[in-house]
């Protein structure tokens, strides 16, 4: 499989030669200054490939894009759509004209990848990104006070929820609010808890089958121009992979991405492979739906997570977690030979070690949270332990 790694620019501490002494050569890269909705032009999309391939001796390429985002009317289905629609597959054209044609993208709605501490305590010293079940719910009920959020948590976690509110500080509860704002990549608007509040208000109508018919417009809009260009669209699962804040989540469980690929049957409509976001949800068989889903894996994020029975899960060793990684590793690999054999030139599935632990020298450093060098470094050193394992067992196409 090819050996990626997400680099945000060139704002990024981690340098592109330390990405090329990981062993990586593909880049998953953004225009994250570009606002939502915006075209992203061949000149910005040539710029950043020529800083990706500035230095020769690296070897570099700019594999995928992550993310081309959404702009937030397009998930509610709000007003007229047509401009978005437009500037979204010029970018898509603009992209397979600079050679960029692996997209990844996700329909979260207002949030990315959410979690309460950034900085849980690992054996060792090291620290890893985690999800508090609780401190969501003080979030949710008690600081946001969503109208009716109550009826969304356990009492068990009401009850931890209202402790943690009450000790809290006013440091505690604004360090709580930049932390569930950190899963906002790039180009984007962070928000109080005022603001919070009025973007959800734009939601509050939205149902789970509501919000799959906006997915569905898009994918309509969009996949046809993907086709004709040779552009691979794969979409991102929910992280986590339940409702939050009252949102419905639609990219969660097996029923979800069945849904997803029906839609339009075809190959520009694939899907993002995330071990972690989908085994933060209990009852995911994440190997089983691998194996189900493997025809339509355009990319795979290879992470861990460690559940606990009130919801919360924290993010584990690639290898340590919840996760069978090697069965996972394996079925990626079969695919790879199954479409080699059948002559498709698109055989190679491109993965990168999706967050990771700060360790060593890494603690401290003004990375972007969860993707620290040493511990994502750590993370693609043992997946690719288990890939030449299982290749060289099994005679199978790295």
């Amino acid at each position: 499989m090819e050996q990626t790694w997400r680099w945000f620019g060139p704002d990024d501490v981690i340098r592109l030669n330390h990405i090329r002494q990981t062993g990586a050569t593909g880049i998953v890269t953004a225009l994250h200054q570009i606002p939502y909705g915006v075209v992203w032009s061949v000149e910005e999309i040539e710029e950043r490939k020529a800083m990706i391939a500035a230095d020769p001796s690296l070897g570099l390429r700019w594999s995928v894009v992550e993310s081309l985002p959404i702009h937030e009317s397009i998930k509610i289905g709000e007003g007229d759509l047509t401009p978005l629609f437009d500037n979204y597959r010029q970018s898509l054209r603009n992209l397979a004209a600079c050679g960029v044609t692996t997209v990844c993208y996700n329909f979260m709605p207002i949030l990315d990848w959410t979690r309460t501490d950034l900085a849980a305590p690992v054996p060792g010293g090291g620290t890893s990104l985690r999800f508090n079940a609780f401190e969501h719910a003080a979030f949710d009920v008690f600081m946001l006070e969503r109208p009716g959020a109550e009826d969304d948590h356990s009492p068990e976690v009401l009850a931890r929820a209202r402790a943690w509110f009450d000790k809290a500080s006013e440091d505690d509860k604004k360090r709580l609010l930049a932390n569930i704002m950190a899963g906002l990549p790039g180009a984007f608007d962070r928000y109080d808890i005022p603001g919070l509040r009025k973007m959800l208000d734009r939601y509050k109508d939205m149902s789970h089958g509501a919000l799959r018919e906006t997915l569905a417009r898009f994918l309509r809009e969009v996949i046809p121009t993907a086709e004709e260009v040779g552009i691979r669209m794969c979409i991102h699962p929910d992280d986590p992979p339940r409702p939050l804040m009252g949102l419905p989540r639609i990219v969660s469980n097996e029923d979800d991405l069945d849904f997803i690929v029906n839609v339009i049957d075809s190959e520009a409509n694939g899907i993002t492979f995330c071990t972690g976001s989908l085994g933060a949800g209990a009852k995911n068989d994440v190997p089983a739906m691998i194996k189900r889903f493997a025809p339509k894996v355009t990319f795979a994020h290879l992470r861990n997570v460690k559940k606990d029975p009130d919801g919360s899960f924290q993010e584990a060793e690639h290898l340590g977690g919840d996760v069978d990684m090697v069965s996972v590793v394996t079925t990626l690999l079969e695919e790879q030979k199954r479409r080699k054999d059948a002559g498709n030139p698109n055989w190679r599935i491109p993965f990168r070690p999706d967050h990771g632990h700060e360790l060593l020298d890494d603690v401290g450093k003004k990375t972007h949270p969860g993707y620290p060098a040493i511990g994502r470094l750590r993370g693609l050193a043992e997946i690719r332990g288990v890939m030449t394992a299982v290749a060289s067992m099994r005679q199978l196409p790295v």
